[in-house]
């Protein structure tokens, strides 16, 4: 009999599977808060990039790289909330960001636009009274220029680099690329005022600087374009006087 009990414990020991407790390792996620991060990609960055879009400050994408879009945005930012326009994200930018949840206006609250603040050197894209975006800008400088005509050897133009104020349509554009202006190369503009267009650039500091159009980047340009937001007979809307 107790030879049976342990042949039967033998047995039940040799076939049957003891529970093993398994090490399960932790998936972690990617840590990502604003901090005060320069113009370093990385984790800090990508925080922020997903910030400034919520709050609809334009860039191109969020994906921690602190691209020329993302060094816009932060100088929109700055200039918005009134901070020095560096377009890196230091101390002062990097706690208000943190901090803010409420999304900027435009002075529009009805309606399709764009509406140009010369004083914040400041585009807004205004769609059915709700502000999209906020994009940096670079408008006219103020200052008297005489400079030769790109399309017109041995000639001059004379003016003055003026952004005007006021309220206008959109009425010529040039869809595809890069265009030689009377003044310098422009990318896919849209005229509002004469000679007077919204185009990328590549140049668009936080100060006024353009004999008189509206400079946003090339990357801001096509997203004006591809949203379909400033078709032809857009009103567009300047406003405001350089400091």
């Amino acid at each position: 009999m107790c030879c049976t009990l342990l042949s039967s414990c033998s047995q039940l020991t040799s076939t049957e599977s003891v529970p093993t407790t398994q090490l399960i390792t932790p998936v972690t996620s990617e840590t990502e808060t604003i901090s005060a991060s320069g113009q370093r990609s990385g984790l800090a960055t990508k925080a922020a990039q997903r910030k400034l879009l919520r709050l609809g400050f334009w860039l191109l994408a969020p994906n921690g790289r602190y691209d020329e879009t993302t060094r816009q945005a932060v100088m929109a930012f700055q200039k918005y909330y009134q901070l020095r326009p560096t377009g890196s994200m230091n101390n002062a930018t990097a706690f208000l960001l943190e901090e803010l949840e409420i999304r900027p206006q435009a002075q529009a609250t009805e309606g399709t636009l764009v509406e140009v603040d010369k004083t914040r050197q400041l585009l807004f894209v205004v769609e059915e009274g709700k502000t999209k975006f906020v994009i940096n800008t670079s408008t006219g400088d103020d200052r008297v220029y005489v400079e030769p005509d790109r399309n017109t050897p041995g000639v001059l133009i004379r003016g003055k680099a003026i952004t005007p104020v006021g309220k206008f349509k959109t009425d010529r554009e040039r869809p595809d690329g890069w265009w030689v202006g009377d003044l310098g190369q422009i990318y896919r503009p849209k005229y509002f005022n004469g000679g007077v267009a919204i185009h990328g650039s590549q140049s668009v500091p936080a100060n006024p600087a353009s004999h008189g159009c509206v400079r946003v980047t090339t990357d801001a340009m096509d997203m004006i374009w591809d949203s379909g937001l400033l078709p032809l007979g857009a009103d567009v809307v300047v406003y405001g006087e350089l400091n």
